[in-house]
């Protein structure tokens, strides 16, 4: 009796542990922007053609990632390298919780392999920058028509799939804030346009939402970066088939399946939990 008493208290006590997280998770302040859908940037950083070609195996990656997840992946704009890399690429993703689960993949991607380029072997390190936006609409952010200024000019140039005769390609400047998004994507101006006013409606409402919640601030500093190789958040080494996350410790030797989309999950929960964990104790601590 003694015996199955003692099971049983340290069964309890466990239990009560997970009711007392779970207590304490649900206490926590929710980020309402976590529910939204996002927008997707990926940038080429140092590394030249190879930083552009690691940009578009980043791009697919969330590309496939998302169609695992059963999310709409809406790709806006694409400007391409000499070599078909993307020295600029932008995706709208939509569905359940997206943005609450794919913010911490913002930061500097770094990789390490040989380019296609490389004549005597050597391993090279390049970076890419990917930024998480949540999605707002003009109903989230004054968008007044005196702040902004439209350009209209001919699609062309690389990454210009669509160049035609008409000034279907558009850049918007919002005056205040010194902000220009241009997309040259679609044959229509029309559509070009609303691409671009969705992309800066994102940008104005993360600046408005930085501005008004002091405790993001921790949270975009890490987002952001000068796409330099030592501000990584991840790194992609090949010779040795890794994929290592700075930030929770986390390695999986299988970076075929992570750039697949497959193993994606393993780094992405980890950092989840960790965003929980430091609140419960920032929380259990006041």
């Amino acid at each position: 009796m003694q015996q199955m008493a003692s099971e049983e208290l340290s069964e309890a006590t466990e239990g009560e542990k997970k009711f007392q997280f779970l207590l304490l998770k649900s206490l926590l302040p929710k980020d309402d922007a976590d529910e939204r859908d996002c927008i997707l940037e990926v940038r080429a950083g140092t590394g030249g053609e190879e930083a552009s070609l690691f940009a578009m195996d980043i791009f697919k990656m969330y590309e496939k990632y998302s169609v695992k997840k059963g999310w709409k992946y809406e790709v806006l704009e694409v400007a391409e390298s000499d070599l078909k890399g993307y020295k600029e690429a932008i995706a709208s993703i939509s569905g359940a919780g997206v943005y609450g689960k794919l913010k911490f993949e913002s930061g500097i991607h770094r990789v390490q392999r040989m380019p296609v380029t490389e004549k005597a072997g050597r391993v090279h390190t390049s970076a890419v920058s990917v930024a998480i936006l949540p999605q707002a609409d003009q109903l989230d952010v004054k968008l007044r028509n005196e702040d902004l200024r439209i350009d209209t000019y001919r699609s062309g140039g690389c990454g210009g799939q669509h160049a035609n005769t008409t000034n279907s390609a558009v850049r918007i400047t919002h005056m205040p804030s010194g902000i220009t998004v241009s997309i040259q994507d679609q044959r229509s101006q029309h559509m070009n346009k609303a691409k671009a006013l969705k992309i800066l409606c994102a940008k104005l409402y993360e600046i408005e939402r930085l501005s008004n919640q002091s405790s993001r601030s921790k949270l975009r500093l890490e987002q952001i970066g000068s796409g330099d190789r030592s501000e990584r958040i991840r790194t992609y080494n090949f010779p040795q088939g890794r994929v290592t996350d700075h930030r929770v410790g986390i390695t999986t030797h299988s970076i075929d399946d992570v750039l697949q989309g497959e193993d994606l999950d393993a780094f992405i929960d980890a950092l989840v939990l960790r965003e929980e964990m430091d609140a419960i104790a920032s929380f259990s601590s006041t």
